[in-house]
């Protein structure tokens, strides 16, 4: 059974961190072009950050450039979002994609909720 499950969300105080992590099960994530985006309320889902399969190309929305850092382990076929000095303005659902590279196939997780008050 494919599935993405996202987790390491949660309630911080403004210029905390937070790490969330990404884990496929049913394929493996050496295939896909791997991102998270988040969604606010009353937002449209805006892409935060994106890893190439051999984490060859890597972006950034401007808004999270020097905060946050993507990463993957292939071999455990994980995909994660270290973020840095968080702001209120990062408070949204966050969600993780898989795009295979070589057929149009994706998938994504539930999404996980990262909330930054204090």
């Amino acid at each position: 059974q494919v599935q993405i499950v996202e987790s390491g969300g949660g309630l911080v105080q403004p210029g905390g961190s937070l790490r969330l992590s990404c884990e496929a099960s049913g394929f493996t994530l050496r295939s896909y072009v791997m991102s998270w985006y988040r969604q606010a309320p009353g937002k449209e889902r805006e892409l935060v950050a994106l890893i190439g399969s051999n984490s060859d190309t890597i972006n950034y929305a401007e808004s999270v450039k020097g905060r946050f850092t993507i990463s993957r382990d292939n071999a455990k076929n994980i995909v994660y979002l270290q973020m840095n000095s968080l702001k209120p303005e990062d408070t949204a659902v966050y969600y993780c994609k898989a795009r295979n590279v070589l057929v149009f196939r994706e998938y994504w997780g539930q999404g996980t909720q990262v909330t930054v008050s204090s």
